[in-house]
């Protein structure tokens, strides 16, 4: 039985295993925020950088990318590489994957994703909601052992266009980061 992993992150342009199929769609019911800290790969535990995560919002669809692994050992190989890459995600959900806008069912069924929840006591690093501004500058000033975290929101950006999709957030916050780059003098790597 095939395994699915749905990545609205960066494993939209690196997932980092083996794969027999790469297919863009969408999760319902959710929206992608950058409210999740990350101290482990786009930040410091002193300077903690800011990736996605996934919220509850009614009526929203966040669109990304479902991988299908077919193979048992390398099934094995990308739950325990991603069991590290994303061990600052607390939860595990299984949902539905869409391709098709005017479909009622979905293309794929239990589709396993990573989310960093709101809870602190199960998830130290969850930032949570902030200003436009303070996220664009908490983004630019951190960096860690994968890159600064401006390189992450800028990949971000560019492997959702190049699926055709439009995310207001990741743009709007893009675009601050990047004003404030060049009001600063500061390149945009």
């Amino acid at each position: 039985m095939a395994m699915w992993v749905f990545g609205y992150g960066s494993l939209i342009w690196k997932a980092g295993f083996n794969y027999d199929d790469r297919v863009v769609g969408f999760i319902k019911e959710y929206r992608r925020v950058f409210y999740q800290g990350s101290t482990d790969h786009r930040g410091t535990p002193e300077f903690p950088g800011r990736t996605v995560t996934l919220e509850p919002a009614g009526g929203e669809v966040c669109w990304g990318v479902a991988y299908k692994i077919s193979k048992k050992e390398d099934q094995e190989v990308a739950l325990t590489y991603l069991e590290v890459r994303e061990k600052q995600y607390n939860e595990k959900a299984y949902l539905d994957f869409f391709t098709d806008p005017a479909a009622t069912t979905p293309a794929v069924s239990g589709v396993m994703v990573y989310i960093g929840s709101p809870d602190k006591r199960h998830n130290q690093n969850y930032l949570g909601p902030a200003p436009l501004e303070e996220i664009a500058k908490q983004i630019i000033d951190a960096e860690g052992p994968s890159g600064p975290n401006r390189d992450y929101l800028f990949h971000l950006e560019s492997a959702l266009l190049q699926i055709g999709c439009i995310d207001k957030h990741v743009i709007d916050l893009a675009n601050e980061v990047r004003r404030i780059l060049t009001e600063t003098g500061l390149t945009d790597s």
